[in-house]
């Protein structure tokens, strides 16, 4: 078994989790006190993501998958998770998602790469998400660069960030929730994006206080809603963490367990990523091998089928 490939520790990482008096107890109003609160949901998460655990790319994805339904619901669609992870999964090799998988790899997008604005790589993202291409949204990425730039707080940097691109694209509005995680990722420093926003972005944070309707970005009190919905986002992230941080211990602690040829690579994608399909096929591995052995992954208890169906199922921690 091609071992180098599993990394070595099988002891769960200690998940960071939010201190009981950084939560909100009731209605937040005041910016100061949701800026309180967002900063010490950042921070608890920072401690995890420069932890770096072995199984962060499966986390990762896996937030990626939840904000891309959000983005679904934003835009009157009906795809739930289980269907998004379908499109994505069944997609041949440079084949087409259709507009549900193209909505996850914006996402996926998100969190896989460094983060960074440029024109190219925005006009991708808005063809991905369906927006149309515009000189305002082309002049976006020097307005983020000059915003990250002044060094403010990086919750009201993303909230600058959201009334810019809501102006540069009114009808774009998944877009601005794309860039503020973004934005957080650069002010933070951190090596990579962790999806959040777009999840919080129908939350009660932004419910427009006693006049109906939801709070916009050009509104009053949106930087203090901004502020709580990172740090929901943040809380949710944790949680989504502590499910998959014993699940990938108990995969590394029965690795030494696999005889298979190429379990290690099978391994690896699933630390790594939401999904792999039980037909893997790789040098080492053949499909019929693979089906073995998620089945018996399954029988130890280290992954779970996500599907539910008896054809072409999908393996994740």
């Amino acid at each position: 078994m091609d071992v180098a490939l599993i990394p070595p520790s099988s002891v769960p990482i200690a998940v960071p989790h939010i201190p009981g008096w950084a939560l909100p107890r009731g209605p937040v109003t005041h910016l100061a006190e949701a800026a309180f609160l967002a900063g010490a949901a950042l921070n608890s998460l920072d401690h995890l993501v420069r932890a770096d655990p072995p199984w962060a790319g499966a986390w990762r994805a896996r937030l990626a998958l939840s904000c891309a339904a959000a983005a679904a619901r934003h835009a009157g669609r009906t795809e739930d998770e289980s269907t998004l992870r379908d499109a994505w999964m069944l997609c041949p090799a440079d084949g087409d998602p259709g507009p549900a998988g193209r909505r996850l790899a914006a996402w996926r997008r998100l969190s896989e790469r460094s983060p960074g604005t440029e024109p190219t790589s925005l006009q991708s993202t808005c063809g991905l998400l369906g927006i149309s291409w515009s000189p305002e949204l082309a002049a976006l990425p020097e307005e983020i660069d000059r915003l990250v730039g002044e060094g403010g707080p990086a919750p009201l940097v993303a909230a600058a960030v959201l009334r810019a691109a809501d102006t540069a694209a009114p009808n774009a509005g998944v877009l601005g929730w794309w860039l503020a995680d973004q934005v957080l990722a650069r002010r933070l420093r951190w090596p990579l994006p962790v999806p959040l926003l777009m999840v919080e972005a129908h939350g009660a944070a932004f419910r427009g206080a006693g006049r109906g309707g939801r709070l916009r970005p050009g509104d009053e009190g949106f930087e203090a809603a901004l502020c709580l919905a990172v740090a929901q986002g943040a809380a949710r992230a944790l949680r989504c963490a502590a499910e998959i941080a014993p699940r990938a211990a108990r995969l590394q602690a029965v690795a030494p367990k696999l005889r298979a040829k190429g379990a290690g690579e099978a391994i690896a994608r699933l630390l790594d990523d939401d999904a792999v399909p039980g037909t893997l096929a790789t040098a080492k591995l053949s499909r019929w091998g693979a089906r073995r052995l998620f089945e018996r992954l399954e029988a130890l208890g280290a992954v779970r089928e996500l599907t539910g169906r008896s054809a072409f199922r999908l393996y994740g921690l």
